[in-house]
């Protein structure tokens, strides 16, 4: 049940995200539980194996390779789907960090 209450929240901070930012667009509702779902399947199954490559430039950088690597799968993600789309390689940097903010502040909310 929390699984199904956490993925509609992920949605909801996408559109929030979508809201805020004009180079990220969601076309609906639907859309955005869709793109919530394959970001977050990414982030389970492609994101480690990205990491572990990367391993020597996140450490030289101190960590902050890692907000790239969100940012090109969020970029990923919204160049894959149809009703979710990012509009360039800085608006996924933005999004990415906004959409991880927003979506770890809601998550929180079902936590407590």
């Amino acid at each position: 049940m929390t699984l199904i209450l956490v993925w509609i929240l992920n949605a909801v901070a996408l559109l929030i995200v979508a809201y805020l930012l004009p180079g990220i667009s969601v076309a609906s509702f639907g859309s955005a539980l869709i793109a919530a779902l394959v970001l977050g399947l990414l982030n389970m199954l492609v994101k480690p194996v990205l990491v572990l490559l990367t391993l020597p430039i996140t450490i030289v950088t101190l960590g902050l390779f890692l907000i790239i690597l969100n940012a090109l799968l969020f970029w990923f993600a919204g160049s894959i789907l149809k009703g979710f789309q990012v509009n360039g390689f800085w608006w996924a940097v933005i999004g990415a960090v906004l959409y991880s903010i927003i979506s770890g502040l809601l998550s929180m909310l079902v936590s407590s």
